[in-house]
């Protein structure tokens, strides 16, 4: 089972759908973006579990056990998030520091928007609106645009540190924060929106996650024009 089928399920099959809207299936998305709630997949997994599952939700998972996942090329980004997260949890030190993820949530009027993007080049939009945009195949602009996003955060991640708390509720109207999932854990920043799009470190990152997310939205609404014919 991919992480893809877990957008497939309808508000009723979820569990554990607490979040920023008033859609318990876009707070189910919302939650599942930063994977660090192993409880939220394996209540939404039916058994038997299997791979990777079956590693990442059993008990008595080794390193090396969780080590293949995040070696397996042929897995997902976000699979490869639960491992080393499963890692963490376990006492385990990461083989390497890895950022794998970028998330940005900004407080509108009208409600959260949030874009990630992983570095396998997928991503997620969700609209202040609640329409959320599945992105999974990228193509070239977008490789582009993936990598000025996650090279202006590495800078960003080289310079502050792990946040060793538990993740904290969304933003609130008028702040902005930009959170980088990273092998030995999360790292944020956070501050009012003219504050940070103003800031010398975090500019050049949010300033290139704009322009990801507008891609992205031109690019389904293109889709989505040539679908109507």
């Amino acid at each position: 089972m991919g992480l893809f089928n877990f957008f497939k399920k309808s508000p009723g099959q979820l569990t554990n759908a607490e979040g920023p809207y008033t859609d318990s299936a876009i707070n189910f998305i919302y939650n599942l973006l930063f994977c660090d709630n192993i409880n939220l997949y394996k209540d939404n997994t039916p058994p038997p579990y299997s791979y990777p599952f079956d590693i990442l939700f059993s008990q008595t998972s080794t390193d090396s056990d969780l080590q293949k996942i995040i070696d397996d090329n042929s897995r997902e980004t976000r699979v490869k998030i639960l491992a080393y997260n499963g890692q963490l949890a376990k006492g385990y030190k990461p083989n390497k520091k890895e950022l794998l993820a970028v998330i940005v949530e900004v407080g509108l009027e009208n409600g959260l928007d949030v874009l990630a993007s992983f570095n396998d080049g997928t991503a997620r939009y969700i609209n202040q609106s609640g329409k959320v945009l599945v992105w999974e195949a990228s193509d070239e602009k977008s490789k582009e645009l993936t990598q000025d996003l996650f090279l202006k955060s590495q800078n960003i991640v080289d310079q502050i540190g792990v946040w060793d708390k538990p993740r904290r509720p969304a933003p609130t109207t008028g702040n902005v924060r930009i959170t980088f999932l990273v092998s030995d854990g999360l790292y944020f920043g956070e501050g009012p929106v003219d504050v940070l799009f103003n800031d010398p470190m975090a500019s050049p990152a949010l300033t290139s996650a704009t322009y990801l997310m507008k891609y992205l939205t031109e690019k389904s609404l293109e889709k989505d024009v040539n679908a109507k014919g």
